[in-house]
């Protein structure tokens, strides 16, 4: 069997919670490569809206085998909130969910950590989350870090060392932090994760692909955010690529199969960094006011723009994406027209139809206009009920990407998903 991968394609928030759980009736596994608490993976059905942050987005299918691969960092205290969440409205996850021994743990000080680390680079900082990612790879690289399979033998002493190690670094930054709730807050977390699964994943997934399981891998973020392809330094700090899903659950690349690439009709960007179709005026506000564009997470208000086809471009490459899956399109249901960049400008005037080394540098998009189509989509439940603009809106993306969008999402909702017949 092959493994099927799920990533977004541009700068995270495309709406990858919602389409895992579409698409999970077709797998027996649904497993979490990369990433950590960052994440928001939003899930709405019958009439309940659900952020997951750490869980893979098939835990509410009752028959499917969920992982949290050894890629993900795990913070105990976040997870323990949004798992006992989960369980009090009626999902057994200690049933259904596993958990790999080779996931790093975020501790309390890498949070403490990740906001000094920002404070000090003042106008430059990076506008992360401030859940101790970066600091928890950063230990995981340099060979310092915690797994969650440590917490099964003589934790504390190897807790208390990392902890005075990074109290060191606090002191030397003159960081001012109090952990002492958090940190009561954390072990507690320690103790709930022990009655999990822990597995080692790589075995765990190699074996039940010899055993004829599908499975799907779920990324986080978004491909413009990974730390070797996206818009460096403004990265998270994983490869949210698909070849992260080898690394982060111990597969092959041989197993690879479908790669689906998930996109927004338009784009968005939470926190700092190049934005070269980012709008500041009352289209940008509209935007985000009809698709909500708001971080599950963080509540942070998203930066919006029109679609970045030069970037994504880029993106499908990286990934080997096979198929499109392109998100709230009803957002865009009442806009006269709607653009799209096909290039960018240089301040040297040179037009590139490619992604550069440092897009930092302030670049122009060139975008070319189509009617728009001026009709509730969330109304729709087949294809052949779309209008005419968005049927050519469609083709012109399938044409400029030179790959064929499969799904088309016309609202929140779980039913508002139409698989579109003639794509293979």
């Amino acid at each position: 069997m092959k493994v099927d991968v799920l990533l977004g394609l541009q700068w995270g928030d495309e709406g990858k919670g919602k389409v895992v759980d579409v698409l999970t009736p077709h797998y027996d596994v649904v497993a979490r490569f990369q990433g950590g608490p960052n994440a928001g993976h939003t899930l709405e059905f019958e009439g309940q809206k659900y952020v997951l942050r750490s869980i893979p987005s098939g835990i509410f299918q009752g028959d499917k085998i969920n992982i949290i691969g050894n890629g993900v960092v795990l913070d105990p205290a976040l997870f323990m909130e949004e798992a006992k969440a989960l369980e009090a409205s009626g999902h057994p996850l200690k049933e259904r969910l596993r958990i790999s021994k080779k996931a790093h743990l975020i501790l309390p000080t890498h949070r403490m950590l990740d906001r000094a680390y920002e404070t000090a680079k003042g106008k430059e900082k990076v506008g992360t989350t401030g859940k101790g990612i970066g600091p928890t790879y950063t230990d995981k690289v340099s060979r310092n870090g915690l797994r969650v399979g440590d917490i099964l033998s003589n934790f504390e002493e190897k807790y208390a060392k990392a902890k005075a190690r990074h109290e060191a670094i606090l002191q030397s930054l003159d960081f001012e932090y109090d952990i002492t709730d958090m940190e009561k807050t954390w072990f507690e977390g320690i103790e709930y994760i022990k009655q999990f699964h822990l597995v080692d994943s790589e075995h765990e997934i190699n074996n039940l692909l010899k055993q004829g399981k599908a499975v799907l891998c779920e990324g986080a973020q978004g491909t413009m955010l990974d730390v070797d392809f996206g818009s460096y330094p403004f990265v998270t700090s994983s490869n949210t690529v698909c070849a992260g899903a080898c690394t982060g659950l111990g597969v092959s690349p041989h197993a690879i199969g479908e790669v689906f690439g998930i996109i927004k009709a338009y784009c968005t960007r939470v926190g700092a960094g190049p934005f070269p179709t980012e709008l500041f005026d009352d289209t940008g506000r509209k935007i985000r006011d009809r698709g909500h564009e708001y971080g599950a997470v963080t509540g942070r208000e998203r930066r919006c723009g029109w679609i970045d086809l030069v970037a994504l471009k880029y993106a499908i490459m990286i990934n080997g994406v096979t198929k499109l899956i392109m998100m709230k399109s009803d957002v865009l249901d009442n806009f006269e027209t709607v653009k799209a960049c096909v290039a960018y400008k240089l301040k040297s005037g040179e037009i590139i139809d490619y992604f550069p080394f440092d897009v930092n540098e302030v670049v122009e998009p060139v975008y070319k206009e189509l009617p728009g189509w001026n009709a509730d989509l969330t109304k729709m439940t087949n294809e052949s009920q779309f209008p005419k603009a968005f049927k050519d809106y469609i083709a012109f993306l399938e044409k400029e990407l030179e790959t064929p969008i499969k799904i088309v999402s016309v609202g929140p909702d779980r039913e508002q998903t139409i698989e579109r017949d003639n794509v293979v």
